[in-house]
């Protein structure tokens, strides 16, 4: 066997059901699927057994625990040579898996991954999440798939990685956010071989709406404090702008009253923010959601690393006493 594809799924039904029939398309074969329910209120086994004629198909159900450890669940039962890790909220263009093995004949690498996009089918704020993820105005665009001069750390909605270094190394930790993070920077530790697949991308969903988005990427901006704490040369200064900016955008809000002038700088990031999504998606709705987007990226990320460095850097707790009332339940 080829390849393994492990996708753990809580309560998603029909972006499960998008996904599997997008597989169902590849026009490489070869693989199986381990779904694996991660505690579902609404088990899924309807959903995997639709395709038992269409797959090699296998299902799974197990309490909740996180995604990490039902990938790692889905990992014991495999029997390929790559594991594929996909967020449940992917699905695939038809060519996605021939784009793998073509870069794996090409080269080999122990991890790859592959960026994410939004399909045409997207609604207008699933559009804008995605753009404010990709965006040079927002994360640099060190997620919209361009070649890396640095290394290369996959991520758990598009990762492969060879079953044999999977196993070595442990798969993911017991970390409720971060976790593909922390066991990409094992895998670089080591000295394992990693690889961006630029043409190995997946359409994406992420969060539906506003709300949902900035519970995500807050939690991204806690995990990051956590990862810090756990290997503190892997914190960079990247990382730390998101704050900077959520900082400096309320000095500057702040200041406003008393100098009206304050407000230019954040005048002109909104009209960059616009014109570009605008412009790309071809859309004044998404351009206008992207401001949003931004702002709830930027500020979301920034208020979760700084309450992160606040409660362990300055107060001293622990991983998972710092926040168990919210983000470990």
């Amino acid at each position: 066997m080829r390849y393994s594809f492990i996708i753990p799924v809580y309560n998603r039904l029909d972006e499960l059901d998008e996904l599997l029939d997008s597989l169902t398309r590849q026009t490489f074969t070869g693989f199986e699927v381990l779904v694996v329910d991660d505690g579902s209120s609404v088990p899924c086994r309807e959903v995997a057994e639709k395709y038992a004629s269409l797959l090699d198909i296998h299902y799974y159900y197990k309490p909740n625990s996180g995604p990490g450890q039902s990938r790692n669940y889905g990992a014991e039962q495999s029997r390929g040579e790559y594991l594929i890790i996909l967020d449940s909220d992917c699905f695939l263009p038809s060519d996605y898996l021939q784009h793998v093995e073509d870069e794996l004949r090409a080269a080999p690498a122990d991890a790859f991954g592959g960026p994410d996009k939004a399909h045409p089918s997207f609604t207008p704020m699933q559009k804008a999440i995605n753009y404010s993820m990709t965006s040079f105005f927002t994360t640099g665009g060190i997620r919209g798939g361009r070649r890396k001069m640095d290394k290369f750390y996959p991520r758990s909605f598009n990762m492969g990685i060879r079953s044999e270094v999977y196993r070595r190394l442990g798969g993911f930790a017991a970390m409720r956010f971060g976790e593909d993070i922390d066991f990409s920077l094992r895998i670089c530790t080591a000295g394992c071989s990693t690889r961006l697949f630029p043409g190995a991308w997946v359409y994406h969903k992420r969060r539906t709406d506003l709300k949902k988005f900035f519970k995500q990427v807050h939690n991204s901006g806690i995990a990051r404090i956590n990862l810090y704490k756990r290997y503190p040369s892997s914190l960079k200064l990247v990382h730390l702008l998101p704050a900077a900016f959520t900082v400096g955008m309320a000095v500057l809000l702040l200041a406003s009253p008393f100098c009206p002038w304050t407000l230019l700088p954040i005048a002109l990031y909104v009209l960059a923010v616009w014109l570009d999504s605008t412009f790309k998606n071809h859309s004044v709705r998404i351009g206008t959601y992207s401001v949003a987007a931004a702002f709830v990226q930027l500020t979301g990320y920034g208020t979760g690393f700084l309450r992160a460095w606040w409660r362990r850097c300055v107060l001293g707790k622990g991983e998972f006493e710092a926040f168990k009332g919210n983000f470990y339940k």
